[in-house]
Protein backbone atom coordinates (compact mmCIF):
# COMPACT_ATOMS: atom_id res chain seq x y z
CA UNK A 1 0.00 0.00 0.00
CA UNK A 2 1.22 3.73 -1.00
CA UNK A 3 0.91 6.79 0.33
CA UNK A 4 -0.93 9.52 -1.63
CA UNK A 5 0.83 12.39 -1.25
CA UNK A 6 -2.95 14.27 -1.57
CA UNK A 7 -4.52 12.43 0.83
CA UNK A 8 -1.87 12.63 3.07
CA UNK A 9 -1.66 16.94 2.95
CA UNK A 10 1.95 16.06 1.46
CA UNK A 11 1.42 17.84 -1.49
CA UNK A 12 -0.88 20.59 -3.50
CA UNK A 13 -2.01 20.11 -7.34
CA UNK A 14 -3.11 23.26 -8.64
CA UNK A 15 -4.75 22.85 -12.24
CA UNK A 16 -6.63 25.11 -14.53
CA UNK A 17 -9.64 24.40 -16.55
CA UNK A 18 -9.95 24.92 -20.47
CA UNK A 19 -12.35 27.65 -19.56
CA UNK A 20 -9.40 29.50 -17.19
CA UNK A 21 -10.46 28.79 -14.10
CA UNK A 22 -8.99 26.95 -11.44
CA UNK A 23 -9.44 23.39 -10.74
CA UNK A 24 -9.45 22.29 -6.68
CA UNK A 25 -8.96 18.87 -5.57
CA UNK A 26 -12.26 17.48 -4.48
CA UNK A 27 -10.55 13.87 -3.06
CA UNK A 28 -10.20 10.19 -4.19
CA UNK A 29 -12.32 10.00 -7.01
CA UNK A 30 -13.73 6.32 -5.39
CA UNK A 31 -14.87 8.16 -2.60
CA UNK A 32 -18.04 9.28 -4.85
CA UNK A 33 -18.82 5.96 -5.56
CA UNK A 34 -21.52 5.35 -3.02
CA UNK A 35 -22.40 6.03 0.58
CA UNK A 36 -19.87 3.55 2.00
CA UNK A 37 -16.92 3.60 -0.75
CA UNK A 38 -14.85 6.27 1.67
CA UNK A 39 -14.76 3.74 4.33
CA UNK A 40 -13.55 0.83 2.26
CA UNK A 41 -10.46 -0.71 1.96
CA UNK A 42 -8.82 1.75 -0.44
CA UNK A 43 -6.25 -1.08 -2.10
CA UNK A 44 -9.51 -3.27 -2.68
CA UNK A 45 -11.45 -0.13 -4.13
CA UNK A 46 -8.73 0.36 -6.69
CA UNK A 47 -8.96 -3.10 -8.18
CA UNK A 48 -12.34 -1.91 -8.86
CA UNK A 49 -11.75 1.54 -10.06
CA UNK A 50 -12.54 1.33 -13.58
CA UNK A 51 -8.10 1.89 -13.85
CA UNK A 52 -6.54 -1.07 -14.80
CA UNK A 53 -3.29 -0.48 -13.51
CA UNK A 54 -4.02 2.64 -10.59
CA UNK A 55 -3.52 -0.66 -7.82
CA UNK A 56 -0.28 -2.04 -10.03
CA UNK A 57 1.36 1.29 -10.61
CA UNK A 58 0.73 2.43 -7.08
CA UNK A 59 -1.86 5.64 -8.70
CA UNK A 60 -4.43 7.45 -6.54
CA UNK A 61 -7.40 8.33 -8.74
CA UNK A 62 -8.06 12.22 -7.28
CA UNK A 63 -11.32 14.21 -8.87
CA UNK A 64 -10.40 17.77 -9.44
CA UNK A 65 -13.42 20.20 -10.18
CA UNK A 66 -13.34 23.63 -11.54
CA UNK A 67 -14.84 26.44 -9.68
CA UNK A 68 -16.11 28.14 -12.70
CA UNK A 69 -17.64 25.82 -15.25
CA UNK A 70 -18.14 22.69 -13.24
CA UNK A 71 -15.96 20.57 -15.48
CA UNK A 72 -14.44 17.32 -13.73
CA UNK A 73 -11.07 15.64 -14.23
CA UNK A 74 -9.50 12.50 -13.19
CA UNK A 75 -5.86 13.23 -12.49
CA UNK A 76 -3.69 9.61 -11.26
CA UNK A 77 -1.56 11.21 -8.40
CA UNK A 78 1.61 8.81 -7.83
CA UNK A 79 1.88 7.15 -4.26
Amino acid sequence: MGICPLCNGFKEVQLNCQCGGTMVDSGKEMDFYDDYSAYMEIDQLKLEDGYPNSFSDHQCPHLFTCLSCQKDQVLLIEE
